[in-house]
């Protein structure tokens, strides 16, 4: 059975992936099954499911709550899901392909559970199958303007501010949105450990798969040096 979760829509990227043709491609993926790691919850699952006909999907979300949410989109109620942590990879497979996309391997704030995953991955990939990351490239450059403190909404009863510290060394960072109001402060933080894509391939490597394709969206633009982000093709064996 062809199996193949919802991702979950929650970077800056403006991509159309109504359009995209990356998975749509019986050369790169065949059509068999296949599965994605932190389903979540994308605002609208049916378009997902139309740029992947002809697969059924499924998916991994570590929360309850947000598969909830996903339910409640239209086509959310049939993308099958299990609770879990991502790093676990908590299916049997095997799949053809497994997709973990919107920078979502580097919510996984530990070094060694992106390892984990990457090792997990491998588990219930089918000979010869691929796994498919998308992720943005790291720009130093921006470290330090994203460290200066941000105004994100003034009225005349709240503010909201944003700031940002990275780890460099550790290639962390927190963000935290601070919402202040007659009702007191409120915290939202966020975390990543993001890599550089051959940091990636090293972690792929590690777990016995290699890279064969790389692009800089799912138009399959090209991948250079100014790219800032990055669709990566991984395969077993």
């Amino acid at each position: 059975m062809i199996r193949l979760a919802v991702p979950y829509l929650r970077r800056r990227s403006r991509t159309d992936r109504s359009k995209v043709s990356i998975f749509d491609d019986p050369g790169l993926f065949g059509r068999l099954s296949a599965s994605d790691y932190d389903a979540g919850t994308n605002p609208d699952p049916a378009p997902a499911v139309d740029f992947l006909a002809g697969l059924a999907v499924e998916g991994v979300e570590a929360s309850p709550e947000m598969v909830a949410r996903m339910r409640a989109k239209p086509g959310g109620a049939e993308v099958p899901v299990a609770i879990g942590d991502m790093a676990d990879v908590p299916v049997a497979g095997p799949y053809r392909l497994v997709y973990l996309v919107f920078n979502t391997l580097f919510n996984l704030v530990d070094a060694e559970r992106q390892a984990d995953c990457f090792r997990n991955v491998a588990r219930v990939l089918a000979p010869g199958g691929a796994f498919v990351i998308e992720a943005f490239v790291p720009d130093p450059a921006d470290f330090d303007r994203d460290e200066q403190l941000a105004v994100r909404a003034v009225t005349e009863d709240s503010v909201t501010l944003r700031v940002h510290r990275y780890d460099r060394p550790g290639q962390r960072f927190v963000r935290q949105t601070i919402t202040i109001d007659g009702d007191g402060v409120r915290l939202h933080p966020f975390a990543m450990r993001y890599l550089w894509p051959e940091q990636i391939d090293a972690l792929a490597a590690a777990a016995g798969l290699r890279l064969t394709e790389r692009y800089a969206d799912w138009h399959r633009r090209p991948f250079d040096a100014d790219s800032t982000d990055h669709v990566s093709v991984y395969r077993l064996g």
